[in-house]
């Protein structure tokens, strides 16, 4: 029985000395879990430490350090535009702040009306000066008809405002161009001068300011002196572009018909004497009104070009004879005054030689158009 006891108090202890080394072993093994965990976060944190401070290192250094070279702060005005000019609008003595004053090109009033005031001066001038040019004419042909001639140089202020009923505008029929010169080229073959421009041309002198120049093509061998003349003298402003209200510049060059440039982005050149002629007449006067005595006009424009100066002998005879008709009835061809018909059939009649064969009311007629002044140009150049 002792013995079997003993027995089992060795068994005991052994099993409590066995339970006591298990639990020692598991309790050392956390131990040492958790000591390499936080061994493990302390290096972490030392790392980012370390980063940290690296970065402010480095942020807080500059590669270059310079002293500054003045002290103080100093405020430099940075430009807002390129050139600052002067108000000249701005009047001294007035009160006038530049910031009220007249901007964006625009021009005081007084300016102006001394502008308009200066036009109509110049305006009356060159307008007494044809009446007075017109006078001349008349009083040096005393065997021409007088009544047609002082009625229409006469009856009121300017002989291009009398002959031409109606006024027109450079603006309306040619568009308004600030600060170019509205030039009118015309290309003409030296052998078949267009007489009837070179009328119109005097006529478009007297009614605005005209710079006028020949020039010659390389097409064209050589000019007589009286066509290179034609327009009469360089104007001694020729420079000023801007003191003339229109260009008249015609160039002698080897074309088949006279063709006329105004405007290249706007419109196709205009081919033919008869329809330049129209073009530059309605820059003195509108057409007719009246559908009858326009289409009239333009039969007698087309009759004079077509058969008169470009037709046999016998449509020449044909047309002198109704001529000769139309003058009996008419002291004109197209009604009571002075108009494209007549320009255009006197240029034609002079150029086809039909002069010394055209009847009596017909010579009455071309006398009474040599007295206005203006068709002086046209027989000058076939003398």
């Amino acid at each position: 029985m002792v013995i079997r006891k003993a027995g089992s108090e060795v068994t005991a202890v052994s099993s409590c000395l066995t339970g006591s080394c298990c639990c020692c072993l598991s309790t050392s093994s956390s131990q040492r879990t958790s000591v390499s965990r936080n061994f493990f976060f302390f290096i972490i944190i030392i790392i980012v430490f370390i980063c940290l401070s690296l970065f402010r290192l480095s942020s807080s250094m500059s590669m270059y350090q310079v002293k500054p070279i003045c002290g103080g702060d100093i405020k430099i005005d940075l430009p807002t535009c390129m050139y600052k000019l002067a108000n000249i609008h701005a009047q001294q003595g007035t009160g006038c702040n530049p910031e009220h004053a007249l901007q964006n090109g625009e021009v005081d009033p007084a300016v102006k009306a001394l502008e308009a005031r200066q036009n109509e001066i110049m305006r009356k001038l060159y307008e007494l000066k044809a009446a007075v040019e017109g006078l001349a004419k008349t009083v040096t042909t005393p065997d021409a008809d007088l009544d047609l001639t002082v009625s229409s140089s006469l009856s009121s202020q300017s002989s291009s405002s009398t002959t031409f009923k109606g006024t027109t505008d450079l603006d309306t029929q040619l568009g308004k161009d600030h600060g170019a010169l509205r030039d009118i080229v015309v290309n003409a073959n030296p052998a078949h001068p267009p007489l009837t421009l070179l009328v119109l041309h005097s006529l478009l002198s007297q009614r605005y300011r005209v710079l006028s120049t020949v020039h010659v093509h390389s097409s064209v061998a050589g000019v007589p002196p009286q066509l290179l003349s034609c327009l009469g003298p360089r104007h001694a402003d020729s420079y000023a572009r801007q003191m003339f209200q229109l260009g008249f510049t015609l160039i002698w060059k080897d074309v088949p018909k006279v063709e006329m440039k105004f405007s290249i982005q706007n419109m196709c050149p205009i081919k033919g004497e008869a329809n330049v002629a129209r073009f530059l007449f309605k820059l003195l006067a509108p057409y007719p009104s009246d559908p009858a005595l326009a289409t009239l006009v333009d039969s007698w424009v087309d009759t004079a070009f077509f058969q008169l100066l470009d037709g046999s002998a016998k449509e020449r005879a044909a047309v002198l004879r109704a001529l000769n008709s139309a003058l009996g009835r008419n002291p004109w061809l197209a009604g009571p005054d002075v108009s494209l018909a007549d320009i255009t059939c006197y240029c034609c009649v002079l150029q086809s030689g039909s002069v010394s064969s055209a009847p009596a009311n017909v010579q009455r007629w071309l006398k009474s158009c040599e007295n206005l002044g203006y068709f002086g140009p046209a027989k000058l150049l076939l003398q």
